[in-house]
């Protein structure tokens, strides 16, 4: 019985086939990274299709409310808009696109339960609870009422007073999140220490990334974002000081 040779492959060949194929797996998990892994996202990295989906849908009247400094109010005043956009100025609810552009400490708002339990995000921000203590997840995500388009906005319990990030997405809030900002904290979460230990500022911010909650997009720098939203989507620009 003859034996069949195996075929054998130079070992050159295997180092720079085996290096090509972890080039290539890196560039598989860089782009499945929202933004890309550098400090400053370039244009290749940018979902700008999506962006144009959900920021230019059709709407009658547009708004993006930009937020800095972490401070709920915000979320009330975004459930205001909505019901007084809806119910005093009589548009219909999708006719209203409504955007938050969060970056600074209000970047918190975009995260996950599990990154805010990861990275002591609470504590980062300073940030704390009605009773003064440290929150352990985004306790500003989850809705507390049921959807009902049927609701009397006047209940203090219904959907129209509810100002979680949740329901007042149901409603058509647009939650972005800034890449920049997420980079840049990452840094200052290594540097004083609120990152598991050997983790590297893009460890980080990768995982930040890509553990948002549900339907937060991701943006490159918050500042020229508002920009793009107001000449070429028409967005009116409101920002609150605290």
């Amino acid at each position: 019985m003859r034996r069949r040779s195996v075929p054998t492959m130079k070992r050159s060949a295997f180092i720079v086939s085996s290096s090509a194929l972890a080039v290539a797996g890196t560039a598989t998990a860089d782009a499945a990274i929202p933004g890309g892994t550098a400090l400053v996202e370039r244009r290749a990295d940018f979902d700008e299709a999506a962006f144009a989906r959900i920021v230019g849908r059709p709407a009658r009247i547009r708004q993006v409310v930009e937020s800095v400094a972490f401070n709920p109010t915000t979320l009330n005043n975004v459930k205001n808009s909505f019901n007084g956009l809806q119910f005093g100025y009589g548009y219909a609810p999708d006719a209203i696109a409504v955007a938050m552009a969060n970056h600074g400490s209000s970047t918190a708002y975009a995260l996950s339960d599990a990154m805010w339990r990861k990275y002591r995000l609470a504590e980062f921000y300073k940030i704390t609870a009605p009773n003064g203590t440290p929150l352990t997840a985004n306790a500003y995500y989850p809705a507390k009422s049921a959807y009902d388009r049927h609701a009397n906005p006047d209940d203090e319990r219904g959907m129209y007073q509810d100002t979680s990030l949740e329901m007042l997405q149901r409603r058509g809030l647009i939650v972005l999140a800034c890449h920049t900002a997420i980079e840049e904290q990452s840094r200052k979460l290594v540097a004083q220490g609120f990152a598991p230990s050997g983790a590297t500022p893009k460890d980080v911010a990768d995982d930040l990334l890509t553990h948002l909650i549900r339907g937060a997009l991701v943006v490159p720098s918050m500042v020229a974002t508002v920009a793009v939203l107001q000449a070429r989507y028409h967005y009116t620009y409101l920002t609150l000081a605290f």
